[in-house]
């Protein structure tokens, strides 16, 4: 059993004029086997809250707590939440110029198994795990991220989900610049992670598009760095049919 228990967490970032509090007390529970979508405006504190659990140094926690399996999250390193089970796929993948697909790929699964994985069943898998996300094997001695196009990137993603296996996989808007075809393909990679038992998972997303191949459990409405609603999938059918202007609105 996996679960991801967030309480009551305020996170603030520094700007010209001062401390600016983004998340203003957000409770949220992930357990395995359920796939939480959270939706919102821009600005609401949705990223805010996906690099905030993986430890991005620019977001000072408050207060409040993140713990997954009672293990307190806040208090470890990123390479530690990463070792503990956490995933986070980044909205803008960035670019490792020299550094190939292959040797990200296999330095990020000792680092989190401990051990080296043996070179020939590895290579078989990752050529495995890139023939589903149809990415041709050459691809694995491209440098990280560099000229590849917005699909590109967002499968190279969900590859790294699918061999670094983690408890819990927060997708910071993974559909964002997508086209059908590449939609298809990585949800289909996160429905994949999602079959396995005990894992749970954080969908960030504007668009109800990627619902329709990713079937959430548990729908949150995020507005002013609050959880303003939340309920099942029909919440964000609501939200393709109304938008925000409720919640604004409330939130006003």
């Amino acid at each position: 059993m996996s679960t991801l228990e967030i309480k009551d967490l305020h996170v603030q970032v520094q700007t010209e004029d001062g401390p600016k509090e983004i998340l203003k007390g957000v409770t949220l529970t992930i357990k395995d086997g359920e796939t939480h979508a959270i939706m919102g405006p821009n600005g609401s504190g949705k990223s805010t809250l996906a690099y905030s659990i993986a430890g991005h140094p620019r977001y000072e926690i408050t207060g409040g707590t993140v713990t997954l399996d009672g293990e307190d999250v806040l208090a470890m390193s990123v390479d530690e939440r990463a070792r503990a089970g956490l995933f986070l796929a980044m909205q803008y993948p960035v670019e490792v110029p020299g550094v190939s697909v292959a040797n990200f790929l296999r330095t990020a699964k000792t680092a989190i198994d401990g051990e080296a994985p043996k070179l020939r069943t590895w290579v078989k898998d990752v050529n495995a795990v890139l023939d589903r996300m149809n990415l041709d094997p050459t691809f694995s001695q491209r440098s990280v991220n560099e000229g590849f196009s917005g699909g590109e990137k967002k499968r190279h993603e969900i590859a790294q989900l699918d061999l670094l296996d983690p408890k819990v996989a927060i997708l910071d808007e993974t559909d964002s610049g997508l086209d059908i075809d590449a939609l298809k393909v990585v949800s289909d990679g996160v429905n994949r992670f999602r079959e396995r038992d005990g894992k749970g998972v954080l969908l960030i997303t504007h668009y109800t598009r990627i619902l329709r191949y990713i079937k959430p459990d548990h729908v949150h409405v995020f507005v002013a760095g609050r959880v303003a609603e939340s309920g099942g999938p029909e919440l964000a059918e609501e939200l393709e049919a109304n938008g925000y202007e409720r919640f604004l609105t409330a939130a006003v």
